[in-house]
């Protein structure tokens, strides 16, 4: 199985403002985002990813500069911006302040029923759940048993796994996912195992030195068990 880690940038200047920043440009990490981004190189560690795969927006590049530019990132062995991992075009939505947005009428659709949803002049999120997905296919059609880092958005993240898990896209809204935080799924290109959750605080590097479960686990995960032949 591959390893599919995700991880959303660091605090940023509009989650600071609490502004709906979607696809405009400049909007760089917080002084808060900024450290995160810094303990970010030992939170991943000396990790040797088969590939990253990044959204081009300045929040998620400076979020992963740091390691990047450290010793820890020797071992990566390919390197792309993706416009797939985006984040959602919110159209006329963008810019403006959550708390108002939280007043119009489409906002109970979005926490709802979200596969309905498309923004005003902007992108629809069954759309968005697709690109993204399209990421995570492409990386383990190229190395199925690769470890894959993925740094993107919150909501993109949220798609990411709710389709992963084959959730409905309708309830991904009872996922949280955190600036800064990681995800880890073990996933074989048809069904994944959700290992690392809107996680602040594991070390990756140590997270993934076990060897991969390869058989069906029982008792939450406590062992391994052959499946008896009928």
């Amino acid at each position: 199985m591959a390893r599919i880690i995700l991880l959303r940038h660091a605090h940023s200047i509009a989650n600071e403002s609490g502004i709906l920043a979607g696809q405009l440009p400049g909007i760089s990490l917080s002084k808060k985002g900024s450290q995160q981004a810094i303990d970010l190189v030992d939170r991943i560690g000396k990790v040797s990813f088969d590939s990253i795969r990044m959204s081009p927006m300045q929040r998620c590049q400076e979020t992963l500069a740091p390691w990047l530019e450290s010793a820890h990132s020797n071992g990566l062995k390919r390197f792309i911006l993706d416009e797939k991992l985006i984040e959602m075009n919110y159209g006329s939505w963008s810019g403006k302040k959550l708390n108002s947005l939280a007043k119009q009428p489409l906002w109970k659709i979005i926490q709802k029923t979200p596969s309905k949803v498309q923004f005003p002049q902007g992108e629809r999120m069954t759309a968005m759940q697709k690109r993204a997905v399209a990421s995570v296919e492409e990386a383990v059609l190229e190395r199925s048993k690769g470890t894959h880092l993925f740094v993107s958005h919150g909501d993109v993240i949220k798609a990411m796994v709710a389709s992963l898990l084959k959730m409905k896209l309708d309830n991904f809204q009872s996922l949280v996912i955190d600036p800064a935080s990681i995800t880890m799924l073990e996933y074989d290109g048809d069904s994944a195992r959700l290992i690392l959750f809107n996680d602040n605080l594991t070390h990756l590097e140590g997270s993934l030195s076990g060897a991969r479960p390869k058989k069906m686990l029982l008792g939450g995960g406590a062992g391994a068990v052959r499946r008896k032949k009928k």
